[in-house]
């Protein structure tokens, strides 16, 4: 189910956001025995995109969480981001 996780998040952050570059790390493992997390996996999430520039860093993580809002909850229990626009990057 890891990859097919990593996929979907892949996929709803580069139809959204159009990255230059996007790094998915799947850190489920170190979260094992997790209760609260259901089943559902923990994640860090390096993106780099046009789609970031003027905006702060709460308007981003917005945008990243608004590509991702079907699936969290159920295949993701955390999500760790850094944002970065291209001249930051």
């Amino acid at each position: 189910m890891t990859a097919e996780r990593v996929e979907m998040i892949r996929q709803r952050l580069t139809d959204a956001l159009e990255p230059e570059s996007l790094d998915i790390e799947d850190d489920s493992a170190s979260h094992a025995g997790h209760a609260s997390a259901g089943g559902a996996g923990h994640f860090n999430v390096i993106i780099v995109s046009d789609k970031f520039n003027g905006l702060s860093l709460i308007k981003r993580h917005r945008l990243v969480y608004d590509a991702v809002a079907d699936i969290m909850n159920t295949e993701i229990h955390a999500l760790s981001m850094k944002t970065y626009t291209p001249d930051e990057f």
